[in-house]
């Protein structure tokens, strides 16, 4: 079986280099094309060499257009911006675009899904194997629960992570509210502050803590009288990202358009 032919997004970022080093290491993909953006001082370099490995001759290029002429695949862990630029030419070339970015606004995540018609795309707030698996339990748990139990997401990441709360806290959040079966943007309690009066029944609350070099920490907590139940998981690597994303990329190669998840990848949509 011909191997496929994958483009890393922000080549030159702590992401971008783990997902070239996960390609290596990974039987079945072979890096194509590193992406990085036009004014980016990394341009030109070769992008094996930066993930730490030998050198691979694929070199870092704004253009995405000329290196996807040859690509079946874009693994997609940028900025808002970046990735919304991304779309239209992965749309069109026929790529798998699989988008691990955050802090996508719902402006962008309608850009995203208007071109599922024609194209693959897998896009998911945290590719971690654990993660959606955690958030599959969220949704169980939160289904098998009624109000009497408060939901709380706590969440903590590095110092350098720019938005909050996390993509994968909101992902948990949802999993949650699909089990209560509300709209999370209608019972999602954010930014505690001051005097902010008692807590409203069937809220799902956040709470984001930065610092130090944490890769991502997530709980989930279902505060009931008397008892509590948490549900954690605790990223140790970043790898552990990479390699999800390249396992939801091999999955969804050959796949018909359409918007898929971690959930579809590992085939937990109807646990």
């Amino acid at each position: 079986m011909t191997d496929m032919r994958l483009i890393v997004a922000g080549a030159g970022g702590r992401m971008g280099r783990a997902l070239i080093r996960a390609i290596h290491d990974t039987a079945g993909a072979v890096v194509v094309g590193a992406l990085e953006a036009p004014t980016s001082e990394l341009l030109g370099r070769d992008s094996g060499t930066l993930a730490g490995l030998p050198e691979n001759g694929v070199k870092l290029s704004g253009d995405l257009w000329t290196m996807s002429k040859d690509a079946d695949g874009i693994l997609d862990f940028t900025v808002p911006a970046a990735t919304i630029a991304n779309v239209a030419i992965a749309a069109q070339r026929g790529l798998v675009h699989v988008i691990g970015t955050t802090g996508l606004s719902a402006s962008d995540d309608a850009v995203i899904k208007s071109v599922t018609k024609q194209a693959i795309v897998v896009q998911a707030g945290n590719m971690s194997l654990g993660v959606n698996l955690l958030a599959a339990l969220v949704k169980r748990v939160a289904q098998s629960l009624d109000n009497g139990f408060d939901i709380e997401i706590l969440e903590m990441h590095h110092k350098a992570k720019i938005d909050a709360p996390s993509g994968t806290a909101f992902m948990l959040g949802e999993a949650a509210a699909a089990g209560r079966g509300v709209a999370l943007d209608e019972h999602s309690a954010r930014g505690r502050d001051g005097l902010t009066g008692a807590r409203k029944p069937g809220d799902i609350g956040f709470a984001s803590l930065r610092g130090g070099t944490v890769t991502g920490d997530h709980t989930v907590i279902f505060a009931g009288p008397y008892e509590r139940i948490e549900i954690s998981h605790k990223a140790e690597d970043r790898m552990i990202f990479a390699h999800g994303a390249l396992k939801a990329a091999l999955w969804a190669h050959g796949k018909p358009p359409g918007h898929y998840s971690m959930t579809d990848v590992l085939g937990l949509r109807d646990f």
